[in-house]
C-alpha cells in the first residue's frame, strides 16, 4: 500500500518520531494513524528494553515550583550524551516528570524502589481489611494482589497515569523519549517538598 507524504507528516507531528519509522508504522498499520501510534509505542518499549543496559551519565537536574511556592520538586534524569541532555524534547520530558511529581506525590520511582517495610505494612492492612469480609483465603490473596496493583499505580512514578494525558503512564512517556532519542534514559532520583510538611 502506498503511504502519502501528508499521512507520514501527520504521524510525525503527532509522535515526533523519525520519517522512516513513521512510514514503516503506517505500512504495518495499513495507513491507520491510531494503529500506527500503537505500533510506535510498542516499538518504543522494545527499544527501551534494548537500551536499558547502556550507561546514562549525562542529563539534567530540573526544579519545579508549583502552587505559589507551596510545592517544590528537584529531579535528576540521565541520558547517554550531552547532546541529548541539552535537547528540547529531553528538557520538556524532564519538566513534565517534575510537574507530575509535584501533582501526584509518588513515594518511589518504581515498584522495586518501594521500601520493604512500607510494602509489608500495606499488605498487612489489605489482608486485614479482606479478612473482615469473611472471604476464603484464596479470595483474600486475590483482593490483596488487586489492592497492591492499585497502590503501585498511585504511588510509583513510572506506574502513574501522566497528568497531561491519563491514557498513558509515565513509563509510556519514558519509552517514547527513549525511542525518539535512541538513548537509554533513566529517571534517577527526586525530592518533593511541600510547605508545612515534615519528615517523621
Amino acid at each position: 500500500m502506498a503511504i502519502s507524504t501528508s499521512l507520514v507528516k501527520e504521524l510525525r507531528e503527532k509522535t515526533g518520531v523519525g520519517i522512516m519509522d513513521c512510514k514503516q508504522a503506517l505500512m504495518e498499520s495499513d495507513g491507520d494513524i491510531s494503529k500506527a501510534v500503537d505500533f510506535l509505542r510498542k516499538k518504543g518499549i522494545a527499544t527501551a528494553k534494548k537500551r536499558g543496559t547502556r550507561t546514562a551519565s549525562e542529563g539534567q537536574v530540573q526544579s519545579y515550583i508549583h502552587a505559589g511556592g507551596k510545592i517544590g520538586v528537584l529531579l535528576e534524569v540521565n541520558c547517554e550524551t550531552d547532546f541529548t541532555g541539552k535537547n528540547d524534547d529531553f528538557t520538556n520530558f524532564v519538566k513534565d516528570v517534575a510537574m507530575q511529581i509535584a501533582a501526584s506525590n509518588p513515594i518511589a520511582i518504581d515498584q522495586e524502589s518501594v521500601p520493604e517495610d512500607m510494602l509489608t505494612k500495606e499488605k498487612e492492612i489489605y489482608a486485614g481489611q479482606a479478612k473482615e469480609t469473611g472471604k476464603p483465603e484464596k479470595v483474600i490473596e486475590k483482593i490483596v494482589e488487586g489492592k497492591l496493583k492499585k497502590f503501585f499505580s498511585e504511588s510509583c512514578l513510572l506506574n502513574q497515569p501522566f497528568v497531561k494525558n491519563p491514557d498513558i503512564t509515565i513509563q509510556d512517556l519514558l519509552n517514547e523519549i527513549i525511542a525518539k532519542t535512541g538513548e537509554n534514559i533513566v529517571i534517577r532520583r527526586f525530592a518533593r517538598f511541600q510547605l508545612g510538611e515534615f519528615d517523621d
